[in-house]
């Protein structure tokens, strides 16, 4: 009889639930949008409440659709947002800020504070992260010194911190307060080498340890699910790359992933060991399974990737949806020699400058509508290209392969472009939705569902594989000219 997971993915522009079969395919889906709020520049929220709404939304959405009910799953895994902070009250359970979520940069002063005498790498040994904006303890800190609820809260001992994945969990189960090992490592409080919170770096932030929520194995039964979710066991909870990684099959190390969602985000699978990154690069965890030791990555995370689609379409409205933006790029035959860099919150890995912003450079009166899509589209090859670079040098691996998801992979005019930047082959694997399955499968592994890794290897199927074929020559007058445009950004702010 075939056995059915359930995946929330509570991503940065929506909420979705999928349910797969053992084989790893998709069921049936369901997706709803939640709003951006920008209640200041730099600043970017979500409201927690619309959050919730909207993942029950379409949790009963599929069961709609299908006849299926939380008796027909064998478990449900959660995949999320990272850095997105959240903070509720434990009594009440009703939030006491809007999420701060991962692209905001209102912290950037509290940063540099923290940076002045020991620079960014201050905390870096203990967390595998430089200090920035991105990561959720600044964004706790900056709550608890700026909002005058969430201090008295913490007081009162009536404080609940989480990343998305800990606000489903106390939502979707009777009040549970727990987090998983690969959330964990994204907060700057959490000891790499342990993988338990570290009562130092909660002392740098100012942060009380009872706001913290219990860490549990990315694998493993966390609770049995309430409401919509009533009696299924949630035993899965990764990070939204993470999952990806997961759900690609990467067990082995030296393999890798790139996600192209809002950001893009490369992983490398490095083992049980944690490299140290020289270059620009986090060193995360990527996955627990159970008991057993923790499996490190290395990670390079840009910020703005599809995002920069969106903005194209919202903002400048070149578009009128975002699948038309392929079709406009392939309008033309290159660039036309213009660049953009989308460093709309500053510049992630491998450079870490909260200090640039966005540049279109090389205009000239040729320059059209269809050169600034291609362009768009061609930034996310190319930071891709810096992030693989450091990757390399930090490990001392060269990728034979790049296996690829997210929205942006149907795009194959990037994909191609892709991999002519890269020099390697980009894989798109059939089942795209890769971060969701990755969810499903660290869930359905627990529960028996899978027996095996082995057994989540043998369900991976190649789709399409785009071969480099660009000049190299060609290669190296792109990397140099987008090297140049990246300079034009930095030191704006």
């Amino acid at each position: 009889m075939t056995k059915l997971v359930g995946a929330i993915d509570q991503g940065t522009t929506s909420s979705r639930f999928i349910i797969f079969d053992d084989q790893g395919r998709v069921v049936a889906s369901s997706r709803a949008e939640h709003r951006q709020l920008f209640p200041r520049p730099g600043w970017v929220e979500h409201d927690p409440i619309e959050v919730v709404e909207k993942t029950k939304s379409v949790i009963a959405d599929v069961f709609e659709k299908t006849g299926l009910t939380a008796s027909d799953l064998a478990a449900v895994g959660i995949t999320n947002q990272r850095e997105t902070t959240v903070v509720w009250d434990r009594r009440s359970g009703q939030p006491l800020h809007n999420a701060i979520v991962w692209q905001d940069t209102r912290t950037a002063d509290l940063c540099a504070r923290l940076a002045a005498e020991e620079g960014i790498d201050r905390f870096r040994a203990q967390t595998g992260l430089p200090l920035a904006t991105y990561f959720s303890g600044p964004k706790l800190q900056w709550l608890l010194e700026n909002v005058s609820e969430v201090a008295e809260a913490a007081e009162d001992n009536r404080l609940c911190f989480g990343t998305i994945d800990s606000w489903i969990l106390y939502n979707f189960t009777d009040g549970g307060h727990f987090t998983d090992v690969t959330n964990a490592s994204r907060t700057m409080l959490l000891n790499l080498a342990t993988g338990e919170w570290s009562e130092e770096l909660c002392d740098e932030f100012g942060v009380p340890r009872h706001a913290l929520p219990e860490i549990v194995a990315s694998s493993g039964r966390v609770a049995s699910g309430i409401g919509l979710l009533a009696g299924v066991p949630i035993s899965g909870v990764l990070g939204d790359q993470q999952a990806a990684l997961f759900g690609q099959t990467c067990f082995e190390p030296g393999m890798a992933k790139n996600t192209y969602g809002t950001g893009c985000f490369m992983l490398l699978n490095t083992g049980m060991k944690a490299v140290p990154s020289t270059h620009g690069l986090l060193t995360t965890v990527a996955y627990r399974i159970g008991d057993e030791p923790l499996v490190y990555a290395l990670e390079g995370s840009i910020a703005v990737t599809g995002s920069l689609v969106q903005w194209l379409r919202d903002n400048l409205g070149l578009i009128e949806s975002s699948a038309e933006v392929e079709d406009l790029a392939k309008s033309v035959e290159d660039n036309g020699d213009v660049y953009f860099v989308p460093a709309f919150s500053g510049l992630f890995a491998p450079h870490w400058r909260a200090d640039a912003r966005g540049a279109i450079v090389g205009l000239t009166g040729f320059a059209t509508r269809a050169h600034l899509a291609r362009a768009a589209l061609e930034s996310t090859a190319f930071q891709t290209r810096e992030v693989l670079d450091a990757m390399r040098a930090d490990s001392g691996v060269d990728l034979s392969e790049l296996r690829v998801d997210g929205g942006m992979v149907e795009n194959e005019l990037l994909m191609q472009f892709q991999a002519d930047i890269l020099e390697v082959p980009v894989v798109r694997p059939v089942v795209a939705e890769t971060t969701a399955l990755g969810a499903a499968y660290s869930a359905g592994l627990a529960e028996g569902v899978w027996g095996s890794l082995d057994e989540l290897r043998a369900n991976w199927a190649e789709d399409v594989r785009f071969l480099p074929a660009l000049d190299a020559e060609r290669r190296r007058l792109l990397l140099r000219k987008w090297s140049a445009a990246v300079e034009r950004t930095l030191g704006w702010v």
